[in-house]
């Protein structure tokens, strides 16, 4: 009992490393400036939810997915780190998402799947820790894993639901200043998942 709470302690902390709620917020209300209370928490939830049955599909059926497909974690690091940098230079930028014009049209749709779900909470990192850690080890961990990951998507969703008191208490001006930031750290991160995709194609360790 003692390994298996090690174990999740450990899929936890590997999660949280991933996809920092905290880190995530300002992101998160990047993209859905503008837009009104039911609206956010609209793409709070959806967002979350298939961010969950994304990884939850990689964790259950994962190495068959790329098998079937004929992907390679390298491909999967470097087009993912394309993705996560394109949405760290956009914030970098500080272009508006079209969530300005969410009441007439229906891109909280686009914008819950893409990029919140894929690929800030659900990206190659997120999938990559997963399938690391039900590598080599029994059903019982792997639901272990799906259920912290759970846990991580309702920690996720409650920062999402408080985002905008957390936003009043602390400025907006703050909350700009951090969105840039988390823009540069994000554009970082994807050349980096870049940069190992190419190392593992072609066998650099350095």
């Amino acid at each position: 009992m003692t390994d298996l709470l090690t174990y999740a302690i450990t899929v936890f902390t590997g999660f949280f490393a991933i996809m920092n709620p905290i880190s995530n917020m300002p992101i998160f209300l990047s993209l859905v400036d503008g837009a009104d209370e039911t609206t956010k928490r609209k793409i709070g939830k959806k967002a979350v939810l298939i961010a969950f049955i994304i990884v939850t599909a990689f964790v259950v059926l994962g190495k068959f997915i790329f098998e079937l497909f004929g992907i390679t974690i390298p491909a999967f690091k470097i087009t993912g780190g394309i993705l996560i940098f394109y949405v760290g230079f956009e914030m970098l930028q500080s272009k508006k998402s079209n969530v300005h014009n969410l009441k007439e049209t229906n891109v909280d749709e686009n914008i819950a799947v893409s990029p919140l779900a894929i690929p800030i909470l659900a990206g190659p990192g997120t999938i990559v820790t997963a399938m690391n850690f039900i590598s080599k080890v029994t059903y019982f961990h792997m639901a272990v894993v799906v259920l912290v990951f759970a846990f991580m998507c309702l920690l996720t969703y409650l920062t999402f639901r408080a985002s905008d008191f957390i936003a009043n208490k602390i400025g907006q001006n703050v909350i700009s200043v951090v969105g840039k930031i988390m823009g540069l750290i994000i554009a970082i991160i994807g050349t980096s998942m870049v940069i190992d995709g190419l190392k593992l194609s072609f066998g650099l360790t350095t």
